[in-house]
């Protein structure tokens, strides 16, 4: 093969492997207790997808395999570095970090979400990151109390 050839490939897998670092949010690391061990678990899993690929015989492919796990693993090394672990609330009276919080909104839907840490949230497993608008207009607030406004509107219906 011409070292041409090699070359071309080498500058095509490099622009491949060079992947940016994944964001890292400007808010604090506030996490659960949950939170914490799936930071733990997607690292390990990260760190295990890497060292897989670098099991790969053809030079190329490895850095191709191994560029998105690496990427990965640097990423979840600074958030676990970062978390800072929120103990659950101590009370239900106010909606705070931690809290399942029923809401009705305006067009007479009710959901219920938990207040978590922005890498946990997943709104259609029922959970909201607390920089998130709807969980910031909810913290600090009680049973009964409304935010929001016009359709946006939201009453506080249970708080656990």
């Amino acid at each position: 093969m011409s070292v041409a050839f090699t070359k071309e490939e080498s500058a095509e897998t490099a622009s491949e492997t060079l992947l940016p670092d994944r964001p890292i949010s400007p808010h604090p690391n506030l996490v659960t207790e949950a939170g914490l061990k799936a930071l733990e678990a997607q690292f390990r899993q990260a760190r295990e997808a890497h060292e897989a690929a670098q099991q790969l015989e053809d030079v190329n492919e490895r850095r191709r395999q191994s560029a998105a796990p690496l990427r990965d693993a640097r990423y979840f090394a600074e958030r676990l570095r970062t978390a800072q672990v929120v103990p659950d609330p101590a009370s239900t009276e106010t909606v705070a970090f931690g809290s399942t919080v029923t809401f009705s909104r305006a067009d007479g839907r009710v959901q219920t979400y938990r207040i978590v840490g922005e890498d946990e949230a997943d709104p259609k497993a029922g959970s909201i990151s607390f920089a998130s608008p709807v969980a910031k207009s909810l913290m600090g607030k009680s049973v009964g109390d409304v935010v929001g406004s016009g359709s946006q509107e939201l009453e506080i219906v249970a708080i656990a």
